[in-house]
């Protein structure tokens, strides 16, 4: 018989879903007699609930997060050529929804500890066509909503939240989605509120920026056969909904889980603090919702990154890197910047690792993955 550990997956889905399983079947067959499949009941309800929990009025569901983004800056008004502050260290989608809105991505480097973006640093990316900064809510921890503020005060800027890891996520009395002009979620089926396909939304208290959205996702047209916009065809269709409907009151359960997840992986893993392994800092208290748990292992460290990597995965342990490569390095985008532009998420891209976090993550599981870390460390 083996005595290799048990496999600690880094993200188990049926946990959440177990439960409720009857819940959803019920959602579904309800979608599938009514044959009420695109902008139906569903969806109407999911938007309402949704933009209630995150602290605005108006939800208009689209097909992902990267359509959110990409229409609702059309929604606000953007135009070919105007500049957007991001982070460079975030997800590609971000930049690609940008250049899908004819918008010029404008990088900045990150914050070493908590690896948002430095709004210090994007002072100085400021120009006279700046038109808006899109703060990525990265991990499940927002970006400072003060500092946000007045950032975007100074510079008469808009703010367009990507909150597609921060679902309910809190900072400073404020909500993701709320602090700014309009927000972007997606519901990929891994996020804290997860559908089981791809879908996305963009959440406003701007009755009029809500109501264009809802044109642009839906070929442009206030009404069938009427297009008084060059919109798409991206709608978060009903069956999705339904699931997300059924999901959503408990998610604010399933973000404590996480958090409480968090907590324990911290006091285990404070004494390996001085051997190299240091969690991304949390300046949020409870208001991280921890989508992600990500610890950097520095140059303290007795490994790399990737050597610690390969050896909790011969130990049956699943993690993930978030992200390997920053946006301005990738092949296809190279145009956004130059290798040592932004040194900080660079280095941070060789330093990151994700380390199992889901709901019903048990303890036992946590304190196997940091004693492995340990005796990896040890080797």
């Amino acid at each position: 018989m083996s005595n290799r550990p048990p496999k600690v997956p880094f993200v188990n889905l049926f946990l959440q879903h177990q439960p409720i399983q009857s819940q959803i079947a019920e959602a579904i067959r309800k979608i599938i007699q009514e044959g009420d499949f695109i902008l139906g009941q569903a969806l109407a309800e999911f938007e309402t609930a949704f933009a209630a929990a995150s602290g605005v009025k108006y939800g208009v569901g689209v097909a992902c997060g990267t359509d959110a983004i990409a229409l609702g800056l059309q929604a606000c008004g953007i135009n070919p050529g105007d500049e957007i502050i991001i982070p460079a260290n975030t997800f590609i989608a971000t930049a690609i929804a940008v250049l899908q809105a004819k918008a010029i991505p404008i990088l900045v480097d990150c914050d070493p500890e908590t690896a948002l973006i430095d709004l210090t640093a994007a002072e100085t990316a400021v120009t006279s066509k700046t038109k808006a900064i899109i703060p990525v809510h990265l991990y499940g921890q927002m970006v400072s909503p003060r500092q946000l503020l007045d950032f975007a005060k100074r510079h008469d800027l808009i703010i367009f939240e990507d909150a597609a890891q921060a679902h309910l996520a809190e900072r400073e009395g404020y909500r993701a989605g709320s602090i700014g002009k309009a927000a972007a979620f997606s519901f990929y089926p891994s996020k804290n509120l997860g559908s089981f396909g791809d879908g996305g939304m963009l959440i406003t208290n701007d009755a009029q920026l809500a109501e264009k959205m809802r044109t642009l996702r839906n070929y442009g047209a206030p009404s069938k056969y009427l297009h008084t916009e060059i919109g798409t065809n991206s709608r978060l269709d009903n069956l999705q909904a339904a699931v997300l409907n059924i999901k959503l009151p408990y998610l604010e359960k399933w973000n404590r889980d996480r958090a409480d997840a968090a907590e324990h992986y911290n006091t285990l893993l404070e004494p390996l603090k001085h051997k190299g392994i240091v969690p991304i800092a949390n300046h949020s208290s409870s208001g991280h919702i921890y989508h992600l748990y990500v610890i950097q292992i520095t140059d303290e460290s007795s490994i790399d990154r990737n050597t610690l990597q390969e050896k909790l995965a011969q130990d049956g342990i699943q993690t993930g890197i978030h992200y390997p490569v920053p946006c301005h390095l990738q092949p296809a985008y190279q145009n956004l910047g130059n290798r040592g532009d932004f040194p900080r998420a660079e280095a941070l891209c060789q330093q990151i690792l994700s380390l199992p976090m889901y709901p019903g993550l048990s303890n036992t599981q946590i304190e196997q993955v940091v004693r492995a870390i340990e005796l990896s460390l040890n080797c």
